[in-house]
């Protein structure tokens, strides 16, 4: 099989979702994480530092359950289109919104 690659925005899309995920797990350790959601930690490692763009949907469902983070929640903040990723759950700055 044949993989295309990947768009400009599919890899700000992927490092927007690491980044994303390395906020959410805090100081929780990457191994527990990864261990939790059924994942390797090099898989984790790996989507986190946006090294891998696109990822299976099954495992960052897996992955956004154990760090409490809903679906909805993790898409719209990686498909911001103005460079901004707040947590999701997190309250905005004053005079912020958090897009819909």
């Amino acid at each position: 099989m044949v993989r295309l690659p990947l768009t400009p925005e599919e890899v700000e899309r992927g490092r927007r979702l690491g980044a994303l995920l390395r906020r959410a797990r805090g100081e929780r350790s990457m191994l527990v994480t990864a261990l939790d959601a059924g994942v390797s930690p090099e898989t984790l490692r790996k989507i986190e530092s946006g090294r891998v763009a696109t990822p299976a949907f099954p495992t960052i469902a897996a992955i956004a359950e154990v760090l409490g983070l809903s679906l909805d929640a993790v898409w719209s903040e990686i498909n911001r289109s103005d460079g901004r990723a707040a947590l999701a759950g997190s309250a905005p700055r004053p005079g912020e919104r958090l897009a819909s």
